[in-house]
């Protein structure tokens, strides 16, 4: 409840400060959410599968020049995996971050009212939450995923996307690629890495 809250003011910060912004700067305000289907790639992951999970949060596009823009915003998005860890047991870690992307967006007009988006660049992510579930024989056992020994809270790589924006309405695809070990634990390295479906407004 207390992440739900922190999240929620966080939000509405951005959202009036973008909104007092735009009124002098070439800004849009914007709201977006989707799917997620993520994974964890790198040592030890011959056995991990992808999971589902969701990514919601706002928007800013900032003009550059009448076809490129800067996209960036807040989202709060789940990423992890699922693991057969062995006979009869099995491990799903679901992970929540607090992320912020820096792309460099490329807008080509269809029509008057139809544009095909293009876009690139770093994002930053800081885990706020998350728990891996392990069950084993019908017994299930939660811990806490971030912590000693478990995984690093610190992610950050770089992202790829498409889409499309009718109007005031867009759609995306695209794909996040960490770059930073986010396991804590000698001899092991691990990324982040995330495929993502949205559906968004702007103001």
């Amino acid at each position: 409840m207390r992440t739900i809250l922190k999240f929620s003011l966080v939000i509405a910060a951005l959202s009036l400060v973008v909104n007092v912004n735009a009124q002098e700067k070439p800004a849009t305000f914007g709201v977006k959410a989707g799917m997620n289907l993520s994974t964890i790639t790198g040592d030890e992951t011959d056995d991990v599968k992808a999971k589902i999970g969701f990514n919601v949060g706002v928007t800013l596009d900032y003009t550059l020049t009448s076809d490129l823009y800067l996209l960036t915003g807040l989202e709060l998005s789940t990423k992890g995996c699922k693991e057969d860890v062995g006979l009869s047991k099995d491990a799903t870690s679901n992970l929540m971050y607090l992320q912020l992307p820096i792309h460099l967006g490329y807008k080509l007009a269809v029509t008057d009212a139809t544009k095909m988006v293009f876009h690139a660049g770093p994002y930053l992510a800081y885990g706020i939450g998350g728990k891996t579930k392990i069950s084993e024989s019908g017994v299930e056992v939660s811990v806490n995923s971030f912590g000693s020994n478990r995984l690093k809270r610190f992610d950050f790589g770089v992202g790829l996307g498409v889409g499309a924006e009718f109007g005031k309405i867009g759609v995306g695809l695209g794909y996040d690629f960490g770059l930073v070990n986010i396991v804590d634990v000698d001899n092991v390295s691990n990324k982040n890495a995330n495929a993502y479906l949205t559906v968004g407004y702007k103001f």
